[in-house]
């Protein structure tokens, strides 16, 4: 017990919590106490760590007595009222949620990207959107090598994004229409199965989702770079697992496909799959499960001289959410940093 965290999952019984889980036991993590937060309505619950079941108890301002580390993946309203109390209780916060995320006192992290950037938390470390995290990992080194100038990015972004509610939906949805029978709407503002939405978050500012506005914000903080031009469409599409990418890069100096594809073969967390004239390319079916950012289609943009297009697939509960947070919480255990 003495020789391990104290690690508390708040929103244990969701998508990404399960998967917390799963990656905490995977890479054996040093978990010395466990403790399970959810809902009232979950709390009862028994999960599975490391061949044992622990209960999961229902979030309250005292959960976080003793505790290390508290991995948050629940709304930011709660991540809001939580966060600082689990803080003043002593504990490191990682948050999924948006609440902290663009605050300039907590740094947002990809740990392949900006590690540096923890040495300044105060005691709350913002997890960027699952979107993000994928593209700021492609970005990086083409950034250092020729100067990232404009982005302009499409997702095509699985429905376990939306969570394990949203998952069952695309489930029963598409057993009924199978069956011929009506399908029933109640995450989604329209029926997902067999279609496409180009709606994730709310539509505010210029006619962008919120989700889309995450995507060009978080880039910009976690590249420390607010000069790159950005625009984003988020579509989200009928796959269960991992969010794809469609981008277009447009660099300062000019960059050939094949120094993209040996920069990113050389990149932490990426690896190039790119030969399409043997239908090899990245794709959710084959991601899923997968800790890496797959890329592939690299290609010279025939209408810009100093522009590459790209293809990328990552697996959302994964790099996109749980590993990236496991990832945080190993390099602050490793520099003994609480």
């Amino acid at each position: 017990m003495e020789h391990g965290y104290h690690v508390a999952i708040v929103g244990a019984t969701g998508a990404v919590g399960l998967e917390l889980l799963s990656i905490l036991e995977e890479r054996k993590f040093p978990v010395a106490q466990l403790s399970l937060l959810a809902s009232k309505r979950s709390a009862g619950r028994r999960l599975v760590f490391a061949g044992e079941e622990f209960p999961v108890q229902e979030l309250t301002e005292g959960s976080f007595q003793r505790v290390h580390f508290a991995l948050f993946s629940v709304s930011s309203s709660i991540s809001k009222a939580f966060g600082p109390i689990a803080t003043r209780a002593g504990a490191v916060v990682i948050d999924d949620s948006s609440a902290f995320r663009m605050d300039p006192d907590v740094p947002l992290v990809v740990t392949e990207v900006n590690p540096h950037a923890l040495r300044r938390h105060h005691g709350i470390i913002a997890h960027p959107n699952c979107s993000t995290i994928p593209l700021v990992m492609v970005l990086n080194p083409l950034h250092r090598r020729a100067r990232v100038k404009r982005i302009v990015a499409a997702t095509y972004q699985s429905v376990s994004g939306a969570g394990a509610r949203a998952m069952e939906e695309l489930d029963q949805q598409t057993r009924a229409l199978i069956a011929s029978e009506p399908a029933e709407v109640r995450v989604f503002p329209h029926q997902i199965a067999f279609n496409c939405l180009p709606h994730i978050d709310a539509f505010g500012e210029m006619g962008y989702t919120g989700e889309e506005w995450k995507m060009v914000r978080e880039t910009h903080k976690i590249l420390e770079d607010d000069s790159i031009r950005m625009s984003a469409t988020t579509v989200r599409v009928p796959v269960f697992r991992c969010h794809s990418e469609a981008v277009n890069i447009e660099t300062e100096q000019k960059i050939t496909p094949h120094e993209v594809r040996q920069l990113l073969t050389t990149a932490p967390g990426v690896v190039v799959i790119d030969e399409p004239e043997k239908s090899q390319y990245p794709m959710p079916l084959t991601v899923a499960g997968r800790d890496e950012v797959f890329i592939g289609r690299i290609r010279e943009d025939p209408s810009h001289d100093r522009a590459i297009n790209l293809w990328l697939v990552a697996d959302n509960l994964r790099k996109g959410a749980a590993l990236n947070m496991v990832q945080i919480m190993e390099l602050l255990s490793a520099e003994n940093g609480r």
